[in-house]
């Protein structure tokens, strides 16, 4: 029987209606802290811009925020957009974190904005910025690394720490770049499942070995809400489910408490489009939960699950987190 995958923690940094910011960014800092008890392995917080709800926008900043208030866990980005900035800032920024923090920070790169398109002139990032993805990770790479003779430029602090990095994708892009470059890859099956297992199989097929990474490393993210009963843990999850559909309708509010029927919500068409996105949640008790869990890492072979539980209350969410590590 194949060792269960390691444990990971996706953040979103929810800000809820009656909460702050500030209270967003102290629960998640409180949630790595209970988590690393727990045995988790990492700890992920994403770039997103121009979003009410989230409050990672200035993404190594929060990292710094979480990683001050744990010991152990590893913390990172999952991710950096990284066509959003210049490979020297990030490796600058995230070689800070590195000699703040020792051996605990991960670098995790996407090519996706994070956001809308007007957001994107006002981050100054220009359309051709993606498709310079490869190039801008290879940069990225070299300006963590050792110092070369003759090195005209490099990120001070940031040289020679060697962050690891990681790809993350939503479909076949990222898993032949992550194999070509023999990086780990994170596939974000919480919100984008459908290319999931082609995905995964292209990684591992052409995955090349690395001074970093000397086999493929697959992780799988995955929505889980789990509560004592069935029945609150589905109602639990309509705060995410809500999200979903404010997110179709182009509508970017403050998370919501949950509700008690779901459908009462949406919209036949909504839930139709929400549920494909969410089509990998795991939703129940323990016993569920752990089934479910063991069920996506025997189908994916993943090494990793990173997981996302979008509770509402902080109280709530510290619970789901506690019995899905309690397998």
């Amino acid at each position: 029987m194949p060792h269960p995958a390691r444990l990971s923690i996706l953040d979103l940094v929810r800000v809820t209606e009656d909460g702050s910011v500030r209270q967003a960014l102290d629960n998640a800092r409180d949630l790595a802290a209970h988590a690393e008890q727990w045995g988790y392995q990492r700890f992920w917080v994403a770039e997103h811009h121009n979003m009410e709800s989230i409050a990672s926008a200035a993404t190594s900043l929060v990292i710094s925020h979480v990683a001050a208030g744990t010991r152990h866990i590893r913390v990172g980005a999952g991710g950096i957009m990284l066509p959003n900035h210049s490979p020297l800032v990030i490796a600058e920024q995230f070689g800070t974190l590195a000699h703040l923090y020792p051996g605990r920070i991960d670098l995790g790169l996407g090519r996706a904005p994070g956001t809308d398109q007007n957001t994107l002139h006002a981050l100054r990032r220009t359309p051709a910025a993606s498709d310079r993805f490869p190039e801008d990770v290879r940069a990225l790479q070299a300006l963590l690394a050792p110092a070369q003779p003759g090195q005209a430029i490099q990120a001070i602090p940031g040289v020679g720490t060697q962050v690891p990095l990681w790809i993350l994708g939503s479909s076949t892009f990222g898993a032949a770049l992550a194999a070509e470059f023999g990086l780990p890859y994170a596939f974000a099956s919480h919100f984008a499942p459908q290319q999931l297992m082609e995905a995964l199989a292209l990684y591992r097929q052409r995955f090349k070995p690395s001074a970093q990474l000397s086999e493929p490393y697959a992780m799988v993210g995955v929505n889980v809400v789990a509560a004592d009963s069935e029945r609150e843990a589905k109602r639990l999850a309509t705060t995410q489910q809500m999200s979903f559909a404010n997110l179709l309708r182009g509508d970017r509010r403050l998370s919501q408490p949950p509700i008690d029927d779901i459908d009462t919500y949406w919209s036949p068409r909504e839930k139709m489009q929400a549920s494909q996105m969410l089509a990998r949640s795991i939703i129940g008790t323990p016993e569920i939960v752990h089934a479910g869990l063991e069920a996506l890492q025997a189908e994916t072979g993943a090494d990793e699950l990173i997981i996302v539980s979008d509770i509402y209350d902080h109280a709530s969410r510290l619970r789901s987190f506690e019995l899905i590590a309690s397998r």
